[in-house]
């Protein structure tokens, strides 16, 4: 037992490793946090989405943005899409499970706003889905993902891919990305 948890540690610090090394995904990283900060200044909003333990992935990272992750500050306007049961099996039982996303995005998403995908394996129907309809009305497109995926062509504007194909591994380094990502946006919208 005691082997399986240091082996544990030792591959979770093994992909944040990896992540922090790769220049490309560390400037995605950056290029996604000053995206999201520029849309909250000019009056925007950012969507997230995922399913299963990425569903919460996309709750605990919209709660760090409109509460606090590190300064008191000014609430920022930012959902996830995963959480309003009567629109999601609405849509589930009446369209499709694969449009519980894009549904929601064609009534929610505009122009300028950032939307985030959130799929370990980056095939997920739904999050591709959302994403493919927040690109057709000019939303930024974000999508985390892990080493299987390289990006939706024509669909993703930013990939971060965790270079990793184990899924509790992969998850872990979207919440240590996604708090780098809120803790940049609050240091360029508040620490001035």
């Amino acid at each position: 037992m005691r082997e399986g948890i240091t082996s544990a540690f030792r591959e979770h610090l093994s992909v944040l490793g990896a992540v922090a090394a790769d220049e490309r995904l560390v400037d995605a990283i950056a290029a996604v946090a000053g995206c999201i900060a520029g849309s909250f200044e000019g009056g925007n909003r950012v969507y997230l989405f995922g399913c299963g333990g990425s569903a919460a992935d996309a709750q605990h990272i919209a709660a760090e943005f409109v509460n606090k992750l590190k300064m008191m500050r000014k609430g920022l306007p930012a959902a996830a899409l995963t959480t309003d049961t009567s629109v999601l099996t609405a849509i589930g039982n009446d369209v499709s499970f694969d449009r519980i996303f894009s549904r929601q995005v064609e009534s929610f998403v505009s122009a300028g706003d950032v939307v985030v995908g959130i799929s370990t394996s980056g095939t997920s129907p739904s999050v591709v889905n959302g994403l493919s309809a927040a690109k057709e009305l000019g939303a930024t497109t974000v999508l985390l993902t892990g080493s299987a995926v390289t990006g939706i062509p024509g669909v993703t504007d930013y990939t971060i891919s965790v270079p990793s194909r184990e899924t509790p591994r992969v998850q872990e380094a979207h919440i240590v990305i996604a708090h780098i990502i809120c803790e940049l946006v609050e240091e360029s919208l508040f620490a001035r």
